[in-house]
This record gives structure tokens, sequence and C-alpha cells, in this order.
């Protein structure tokens, strides 16, 4: 009991502190040292081995991506051509429509197989211009950017390349394209509450005038008061972003998807390069900086060593039995089921991979339809996998530099709320028709 009661303190604390402006690493760190004493584990063994693979394992497995990506957002940005961009899509759609551009241009790169992380880099610049000419407040743009990336594209789609797809589809040995037409309904409900919910939440920021402030650590010449005449081609710096997201999408089969998207990264950079040569003025700066703002890494990374040091708990068997042991329909069993595991671990694939791999069997078994299963269980694992704890959380906000209690209500509402909600609909549709 001890046990079950320390993981719950430390992610409720984990919450708290991340709420209360303190840093990924010491939050991590005080957290783990929570669930290791009330759950009697090693203290040396649990930090140098269970924490300490979860950070080397993540560093080890993305730092090229987070490095490449980081470096691929500065050259596009301090060459001009993410405002070029940025001004591009207000001239098309106008200032009213910035939030709904986001959304889809976001939606589309995921879709396209880019990870999240590295459209966080990708789009920040570009956002920026928007959000400035639209007067919008920053703390929007996590929402914006979580919920294009990490709902209706990574669970909802047929298709989609995203993990949260892939591992329902590996374990139950569905396609991609599992239960098409339930995805494509979850998709639009998605969607259609969470624009609902930016477009209202515009509409009392507005009244109650609040727009736009720069952070601290934005470069404000990059879109205030900016000479669009010296900025580059609009067709030219939409290429490098085209050639990353052709490249993703047709050379998968050839490459890794970590060596896909670090190729692709690096080779986009070189070609901002060379078509801004004279435009980077500084490009020893942009390149050191570049490189420098990837070691945000390390902040998802330390949050994925908290997650394995709950992991290894005793009593996080006890969160997973009970969640498998829910005696319900079997679709309504596998919503409530994923939603609790992904809370707890606070990743919708790492979640997937406990539960699929424990159940996923025994569901078909009892009757479930392995799409219907694939389908209903991504969608779920969607939702309360972004809770404040989650590791992306923390480096998405840290990316865009908005604190917990600036910009995390926008992703509970469109990223946690919606799915939740659309997973249980989804649920239920499934019991009637299938």
């Amino acid at each position: 009991m001890l046990g079950v009661l320390g993981l719950l303190i430390a992610i409720a604390l984990l919450i708290v502190l991340a709420y209360r402006g303190i840093g990924a690493i010491p939050a991590s760190l005080i957290c783990s040292i929570v669930v290791i004493l009330t759950n009697g584990m090693p203290l040396w063994e649990s930090f140098s081995k269970a924490y300490m693979g979860g950070v080397n394992g993540f560093i080890g497995g993305y730092f090229l991506v987070f490095i490449s990506s980081a470096l691929f957002a500065r050259a596009m940005a301090d060459s001009g051509a993410a405002q070029a961009v940025g001004y591009k899509f207000l001239d098309w759609f106008g200032p009213k429509r910035a939030v709904l551009v986001l959304i889809v241009t976001t939606g589309v790169l995921t879709y396209g197989g880019v990870s999240l992380f590295v459209v966080i880099f990708a789009i920040y610049p570009i956002a920026m211009v928007l959000f400035k000419e639209a007067d919008l407040p920053k703390s929007f743009l996590p929402g914006i950017l979580a919920f294009g990336a990490a709902t209706f594209t990574m669970s909802a789609l047929p298709a989609s390349p995203q993990l949260t797809n892939v591992i329902p589809s590996q374990v139950l040995g569905t396609s991609l394209t599992a239960a098409p037409l339930l995805g494509i309904f979850a998709a639009v409900l998605m969607f259609i509450g969470g624009y609902a919910y930016f477009v209202w939440a515009e509409k009392k920021v507005r009244a109650e005038g609040i727009g736009f402030v720069p952070g601290p650590m934005d470069d404000v010449s990059k879109f205030e008061n900016v000479d669009k005449s010296k900025l580059p081609s609009a067709a030219l710096s939409f290429l490098p972003m085209i050639l990353i997201l052709l490249a993703i999408i047709f050379l998968r089969k050839t490459f890794g998807s970590i060596e896909l998207v670090v190729y692709a990264m690096f080779v986009a950079t070189a070609i901002v390069f060379v078509l801004n040569w004279s435009k980077l003025t500084d490009k020893k700066t942009t390149i050191n900086q570049g490189l420098k703002d990837g070691i945000a890494i390390v902040n998802v990374a330390v949050i994925v060593g908290f997650g394995v040091v709950v992991q290894n708990a005793p009593a996080f068997q006890e969160f997973v039995k009970f969640a498998l042991g829910i005696q319900l329909h079997p679709y309504l069993s596998a919503v409530i089921s994923t939603e609790i595991v992904a809370g707890i671990v606070g990743s919708s694939s790492g979640c997937l991979t406990i539960f699929l791999n424990a159940l996923g069997a025994e569901y078909v078994a009892l009757g479930a339809n392995p799409e219907i299963l694939h389908k209903l269980t991504a969608i779920a694992a969607g939702g309360l996998d972004t809770l404040p704890h989650a590791g992306g959380i923390f480096i998405l906000l840290g990316v865009v530099g908005i604190t917990h209690k600036e910009g995390y209500k926008h992703i509970f509402w469109t990223t946690v709320a919606i799915p939740i909600l659309v997973a249980f609909i989804c649920a239920f549709i499934a019991i009637a028709i299938y």
C-alpha cells in the first residue's frame, strides 16, 4: 500500500513542481527518490541502472535527432527563411486564421512522418511570425503544436506513421489502416473539438486585451519591424521543409526512421545555408547556437529516467494489474485500462507497449476485433499521455519558453480532455456496431 501511495505522491509532486517552475532535472530526482524510498528499492542501483538507464537510452537514441532539428530551426530563423514562410502564410490566409494554419501545418508534417520533436523546432520560428502579426499570446502555442501533432494525426487517422499507430499494428498483426472509418470519425471529432476550443479561447483573450508578448529568450529582431523586401524568396524558403517531408514519406523503407530524420534534417540545413549564404551573416554563431539548442533533450531524458524508475517499482505492477483487470465489455475495458497506463507512464507508445503485450491477445480471445482494438487503444493512449509530468510536455514548453502554469491548460483541453471523450464515444459506437 505504501508503494502505491508513493507512486501517486511522486506523480502528483512532479506535476506540482512543474507548475511551480522547478526544472525537470531537480524535479525528476526528487520524485524518483520518493518512489524509491516508498517502494523499498535500492537507492544507488535504482539511480545508476533504472534512472540513468532511461536517461542514457533516450539521449543515445534521440540526441542526433534533437541537434539536427535544432540546427535546422536556427538556420531557418537566422536566414529569414522562417519569417518568409510565416509571412507567406499570412498573405494566403490572413492573421485571423493563424491558429488554423498552424494546426493544419503541424498535422500535415506529423502525418507525413515527421516526429513531434522535429516539428516543434521547425515550426516555432514560423509560429512566432504568425503570432506577432495575429497578436496572439504565446501561451497558446504549446497547445496548438501539441494538438496538431499529438491527437488526430497521431492516433486516429488511418495509415499514420507515428508509433502510437505502429505499435498496435506490430502487436496485434493489423495494418496501419486498421478500422479506417472509425479512425476518420475520431479524427474529425478531435479536430472539430480542438479547433472550436481555440476559437473560443482566442475570443476570450481578445476580450481581455491579452496579446502577443515575446519571451525573454526570443530574438525580437526576427519578427518585429521586419523589412519584408530583404527576406529570402518564400518559394525557396518552403523548399527545405518540403524536401524533409518528401524524404520521410518516400525513403522510409530505405533507411531506419531515426537515421532518415537525421539525414533529412542535416541535408535540409545545408540547403538553407546554400540558398541563403549571404543572409547568414554570422554562420559560426548560427551553427554553435543551433547545436546548443538541441541540449534541450536533457529535460526530456530525465523525465524518461523518472518513468523508468516508476516502471521498475513493485507498486507499478499493482497499477497494471488493476488496469488490466477491469471487468467490462472488452472495448470499454480496453479504453479505460489504456488510459490508466498512459497516465502513469506519460507516454502513448510506452503505454501501448505495456498494455498490448500484456493483454492484447487476451482481448482478442474474448472476442474483440483486432482492428477495432487497435484503433480504440491507439486513441485512448493519446489521452492521459500528455498529463503535466509527461516528458514531451517538458520539451514542448521548454522550447517555446512557456511555463506549465502559463500554457498547460490549453494542452489539457485539446490533448487530454477531448481525446478521452472521443475514445469513449468510439468505444460505445464499436460496442453498438461491431
